[in-house]
């Protein structure tokens, strides 16, 4: 088995939040990937029947053997826990330990799916593996870092500003409608990236600090999407939540 020397290193956990590091940077951060950083994989839509969704992690194994193990590799399953898993599992054994969760826009908007995927896979893959979410809202960042998810991508933050919405810690706002400021969509865009920047230093600070859960709360009272995800990983995920906290 080929081994990748692009490991992840936990320094301190906060639940099962992680900051450490990853290269040359601390983690949890902003990883900027192009399509030539990823190990070629076989896309599908998330909502497919299961036979379409054990074809595409097949396909996408099947690319990854003969991968470069350095790279990123793809999880893919669609909306299946159990092959989300097996595609992990496989890659990680063929030394991969870096992982783009697919499908994540349709992940945020089905709070149930995301916590059973999510948690399924950081209970099973390895402390050193990195996930990785390429789009993201902001106000979904502190929980999905305190889910045990590394690394994430720019798409958004590009997303967001070719519609001509400023994406803010706590709200969104069309400028059109709230014209806060007079932006290209290139100016909008850095500044959706610096909010995402502050946003990682601000989970990075809370995480050394032991007080992330707070960050959490705060920012999940700003959706019904966050919020719902929230409740259902206290009310149903207790044990992994409670499998990183130490006892005293």
């Amino acid at each position: 088995m080929k081994m990748t020397d692009h490991m992840l290193e936990i320094k301190i956990h906060d639940g099962p939040a992680r900051y450490g590091s990853y290269l040359t940077m601390k983690t949890p951060n902003i990883l900027r990937m192009d399509q030539n950083s990823i190990v070629p994989d076989t896309p599908i839509p998330y909502n497919v029947p299961r036979e379409m969704a054990e074809w595409s992690v097949k396909e996408t194994l099947k690319s990854a053997e003969t991968g470069d193990v350095n790279r990123m590799a793809v999880i893919h399953g669609a909306k299946y826990q159990d092959l989300r898993l097996e595609c992990a599992s496989e890659l990680e054994d063929m030394g991969y330990r870096l992982f783009l969760v697919a499908n994540p826009e349709e992940l945020l908007r089905n709070p149930r799916d995301l916590l059973k995927i999510i948690t399924n896979l950081r209970e099973n893959l390895s402390p050193n593996s990195a996930l990785y979410f390429s789009f993201t809202e902001l106000n979904f960042v502190p929980l999905l870092t305190y889910l045990g998810v590394d690394l994430f991508g720019e798409a958004a933050a590009d997303f967001y500003a070719q519609m001509g919405v400023m994406t803010t810690p706590h709200s969104n706002y069309n400028l059109q409608q709230y014209p806060l400021y007079d932006m290209s969509p290139e100016e909008l865009k850095k500044q959706n990236q610096r909010y995402l920047d502050f946003v990682l230093r601000e989970v990075r600070a809370h995480i050394q600090n032991g007080t992330l859960r707070n960050l959490v709360e705060e920012r999940c009272c700003s959706s019904p999407e966050t919020m719902s995800a929230l409740r259902i990983l206290d009310r149903d995920y207790e044990d992994f939540v409670d499998s990183y906290t130490p006892l005293y």
